[in-house]
C-alpha cells in the first residue's frame, strides 16, 4: 500500500536544481556572501590540476590554425548563412563583444577568460546571435583541442576576420586561459530587466560622468551605448557624450574611440529585417532541444537577409566585406535622415544616395539597399570632439589605419596584463605604455647582503612590512595590473595615495634607494625583501624559525613607462588588511575587504590568515589599535584568533564602525575592533577558519600558512618567471 502511494512521487526535491533556491543570502539578505572567493574552485575545471594551458598553447601549429580560420570565414553554412558569403562581420562582433566588457575601474570583464560562453553574457540582448559565431568556431576548437582556449579562439577570430577583409592588424597574443563557470564577482548593474532605461545608472542621465561605478555600459545587457540613442531617443550629441564616457571607462581616449567606431563599422552590417518579437528566447531561456542556441528565427529560411539581431538593418559601407575608407566616404559624403528599420528601430539613412553607393543585399547581389548609421555613428560627424578627429583620419588614411590597428589591439589585449604574459609568433616588438612595461631587474646580487643592510638601517617592523604590503596589494587578477614589480609605489600617483601613508613611505624609500645603489638590487626587490625580513623577524620572536621565499629580478619602472592617469583606479579606497578606509561608504567594510581579496587572487582561508597576521604585527594604517588582539605586538602569533574566539569576552558597539571587546568578569575593555575584525567571529564560514587558527595545536600551521599567503601576494605579478 505504501509503495503504491509513493509510486508517483518525484525521487528528488521538486525544482531543486532548476529553480532559484532559498539559500542563506535569500533568507538572511545581510549575510556576508563569500562566493566571490570560491568562484574558481578546481571542482568546476575538467582539465585536471596538471594541465597548463600556457604550456599547451606553445605546442600549437599557429600557421595551420590560421589557415583553417581563414577558410572558415567564407565557408557559409546553411543553418546560419553568412552575410555576402563572409562571416567576417559576425566574428569581429564576437571578439569585440567579448573584449568590450572590460572596464578600467576594477579591471573586470574583457575577453581574457572565455566568459562569454556562460550566462549572463551568453544571453545578453547585445550579444544576440553570437551563439552562432561560437558554434561556427566549434569544429576548429574540436580539431585543435587543448592547445587553443576558447578565450584565445574568440579574440583570434576577430583578428583573422579583419585580415581576410584586407586589413593588417597590429598583432596578436595567445595565452588567455578559459574559466569553467560564470564570473559571478562581476557586478553588471542592479537592474532586474534587460535594457531598462539608463536613468537608473546615472545621478543625472544628462551628465554621463555620473554613471554608477564601476559600470561602463549605459544599460543592462548592452556592451556600450544604445545604438538608437540615449534611452532609444536619437540625439547624436547626447549619444556622443555617452560614447566618450563609456569608452573612457574602458581605458580609451577620444581618438581611440573614434578609430574603433569607424574601423568596427567599416565592415559587416546590422540585422533587423524582420519581426524581433518572432525570435525565440535567449540561450539560457531556450528549451532543451535548442541545445544552447537562442534567438531562433522562424523566418530565416536560409537567407542572411532575414536575420534579426539588434533590430537596426543595413550595412555601414558600400563594400561591407572590404576594409576601406568607405565609412567616412558615406558618413561625410551624404546628408542623413532618421528612419525606422523593418524591425521598428531608429536608424539614420542617407538622402538621395547614388545607386552605386548602396551596398548589395546580404543574400541576393542583384538587389541594393540603403546603408544605415546608428546614432553613435552620427556622433562621429556631428559631435564637436569627434568630428575633427574623423576629418584628420579622412585626410590621412594610413594614419587612420594605424590608429585603428593599435586601438583594436588594445581593446582585445587590455586585460592580458604585462607583455611578459604574451605568447605566439605575432606578438608585437613594441612596448606600449598601457601594458605597464617594467624593465628586467638585476639578479646578480646576494640576497642575504641586502637583507643585512635593511636590518642595519633602523627601520621598524611596521615600516618594513607596510611598505612591502602597500607596494604589492595593488595587484588585480582581473586585468593583471599593479603589484610590487616595477616599484611604482615610488612614482605618481601611488606615492601620494593616502592609503600608502606618504610621509612614512618617503622615509622608507630614501633608505631603500641607498641600499639599492650599494647592492645592485632593484628598489622593487629591496621593498619585498624588507617585508620578508620583517616577517622572518616577527616569526622568530614568536619562536618560529622560517625563511620567506623570495624571487629576484623585479625591475624599477620610470615615470616615462607609467600611464599615471590609468593607475588612479587602482588606488585602494579601503584596505581591511590594514584596518583602513578612506571614508565611509554605502558598501560595508567587510564587503570591501572581500572585493580587495578577490582582486588580489586570495582564497577565503588566505584572506583570513593574512588579516590575522597583519593585525598582530601592528601594521594598521596610522598605527590604530583596532583589531590588535595581542599583548605581543610585533610577534607573528595566532593571538588575533585566540582572543577573537575567547568566550571570556563580549563585544559592545561604541560607534558606526567601532566596538569594544570587554572582559566578561571584570567589565574592563581589553581590545577595540572594527566590523572587519569582528566579521571573522560572526560569519559562520570565516569563524570556522578563525577557529582552526585559534587551536592550541595550530600555531605552527598559522605561521606556515601566513608565510605562504604573504609570498603569494608578493609574487602575484611575477609573470616574467611564470610563477602563477
Amino acid at each position: 500500500m505504501g509503495d503504491q502511494q509513493n509510486a508517483g512521487k518525484c525521487p528528488v526535491m521538486h525544482g531543486s536544481n532548476t529553480q532559484e533556491k532559498a539559500d542563506v543570502v535569500a533568507w538572511w539578505p545581510e549575510s556576508l556572501n563569500l562566493d566571490i572567493l570560491h568562484q574558481h574552485d578546481r571542482k568546476t575545471d575538467p582539465m585536471g590540476e596538471d594541465f597548463d594551458y600556457r604550456q599547451e598553447v606553445r605546442k600549437l601549429d599557429f600557421e595551420a590554425l590560421k589557415k583553417d580560420m581563414h577558410a572558415l570565414m567564407t565557408d557559409s553554412q546553411e543553418w546560419w548563412p553568412a552575410d555576402w558569403g563572409h562571416y567576417g562581420g559576425l566574428m569581429i562582433r564576437l571578439a569585440w563583444h567579448a573584449a568590450g566588457t572590460y572596464r578600467l575601474a576594477d579591471g573586470r570583464g574583457g575577453g581574457g577568460t572565455g566568459n562569454q560562453r556562460f550566462a549572463p553574457l551568453n544571453s545578453w540582448p547585445d550579444n544576440g546571435n553570437l551563439d552562432k559565431a561560437r558554434r561556427l568556431l566549434w569544429p576548429i576548437k574540436k580539431k585543435y583541442g587543448n592547445r587553443i582556449s576558447w578565450a584565445d579562439l574568440i579574440i583570434l577570430a576577430g583578428n583573422v576576420a579583419y585580415e581576410s577583409m584586407g586589413f593588417k592588424t597590429f598583432g596578436f597574443s595567445f595565452g588567455r586561459e578559459d574559466i569553467w563557470h560564470p564570473e559571478k564577482d562581476i557586478y553588471w548593474g542592479a537592474e532586474k530587466e534587460w535594457l531598462a532605461p539608463s536613468d537608473s545608472r546615472y545621478e543625472n542621465v544628462e551628465k554621463p560622468d555620473t554613471m554608477e561605478n564601476p559600470l561602463a555600459a549605459v544599460q543592462m545587457g548592452l556592451i556600450y551605448v544604445n545604438p538608437e540613442g540615449v534611452n532609444g531617443e536619437p540625439d547624436p550629441i547626447k549619444t556622443g557624450d555617452q560614447v566618450l564616457e563609456t569608452f573612457a571607462r574602458m581605458a580609451m581616449n577620444a581618438e581611440e574611440t573614434a578609430a574603433l567606431t569607424a574601423g568596427g563599422h567599416t565592415v559587416g552590417k546590422t540585422h533587423g529585417n524582420g519581426d524581433a518579437e518572432a525570435l525565440g528566447p535567449e540561450p539560457e531561456g531556450a528549451d532543451i532541444e535548442a541545445q544552447g542556441f537562442g534567438w531562433l528565427n522562424p523566418n530565416l529560411q536560409g537567407k542572411a537577409t532575414n536575420a534579426v539581431t539588434s533590430g537596426l538593418e543595413g550595412a555601414w559601407t558600400t563594400h561591407p566585406t572590404q576594409f576601406d575608407m568607405g565609412y567616412f566616404d558615406l558618413l561625410f559624403g551624404y546628408e542623413w535622415e532618421l528612419k525606422k528599420s523593418p524591425a521598428g528601430a531608429w536608424q539614420w539613412e542617407p538622402i538621395d544616395i547614388k545607386e552605386e553607393d548602396k551596398p548589395v543585399d546580404a543574400t541576393d547581389p542583384s538587389v541594393r539597399h540603403n546603408p544605415m548609421m546608428t546614432d553613435a555613428d552620427m556622433a562621429m560627424k556631428m559631435h564637436p570632439e569627434f568630428r575633427p578627429i574623423c576629418e584628420k583620419f579622412m585626410a590621412d588614411p594610413e594614419y587612420f589605419k594605424d590608429c585603428f590597428a593599435r586601438a583594436w589591439f588594445k581593446l582585445t589585449h587590455r586585460d592580458m596584463g604585462p607583455k611578459a604574459r604574451y605568447i605566439g609568433p605575432e606578438v608585437p616588438d613594441e612596448d606600449l605604455i598601457w601594458q605597464d612595461p617594467v624593465p628586467q631587474g638585476e639578479t646578480n646580487y646576494v640576497e642575504e647582503v641586502v637583507k643585512e643592510k635593511i636590518a642595519q638601517a633602523g627601520l621598524s617592523l611596521n615600516e618594513l612590512v607596510c611598505t612591502a604590503w602597500d607596494s604589492a596589494r595593488t595587484f588585480r587578477g582581473s586585468d593583471m595590473r599593479g603589484g610590487a614589480n616595477g616599484a611604482r609605489i615610488r612614482l605618481a600617483p601611488q606615492k601620494d595615495w593616502e592609503g600608502n601613508e606618504p610621509d612614512r613611505l618617503a622615509r622608507v624609500l630614501k633608505v631603500y634607494e641607498k641600499i639599492s645603489t650599494e647592492t645592485g638590487a632593484s628598489i622593487a626587490d629591496v621593498i619585498v625583501l624588507g617585508g620578508n625580513l620583517g616577517i622572518e623577524q616577527a616569526a622568530k620572536a614568536a619562536g618560529h624559525d622560517v625563511h620567506v621565499p623570495f624571487l629576484k629580478g623585479r625591475g624599477d619602472a620610470t615615470d616615462e613607462m607609467t600611464d599615471a592617469e590609468s593607475f588612479e583606479p587602482l588606488e585602494p579606497l579601503s584596505d581591511g588588511f590594514r584596518n583602513w578606509q578612506k571614508k565611509d561608504y554605502v558598501v560595508k567594510p567587510e564587503e570591501m575587504l572581500l572585493d580587495r581579496a578577490q582582486l588580489m587572487g586570495l582564497t577565503a582561508p588566505e584572506m583570513t590568515v593574512l588579516l590575522g597576521g597583519m593585525r598582530v604585527l601592528g601594521t594598521n594604517h596610522g598605527g590604530t589599535q583596532h583589531g590588535v588582539f595581542t599583548d605581543r605586538v610585533g610577534q607573528l602569533t595566532n593571538d588575533f584568533f585566540v582572543n577573537l574566539t575567547d568566550m571570556g569576552n563580549r563585544w559592545e558597539p561604541t560607534g558606526k564602525n567601532a566596538y569594544n571587546i570587554v572582559d566578561r568578569k571584570s567589565g574592563s575593555t581589553k581590545f577595540t575592533a572594527t566590523r572587519v575584525d569582528l566579521v571573522f567571529g560572526s560569519n559562520s564560514i570565516l569563524r570556522s577558519y578563525a577557529e582552526v587558527y585559534a587551536q592550541d595545536d595550530n600555531e605552527a600551521k598559522f605561521v606556515k600558512d601566513f608565510v605562504a599567503a604573504w609570498t603569494k601576494v608578493m609574487n602575484a605579478d611575477r609573470f616574467d618567471v611564470e610563477t602563477r
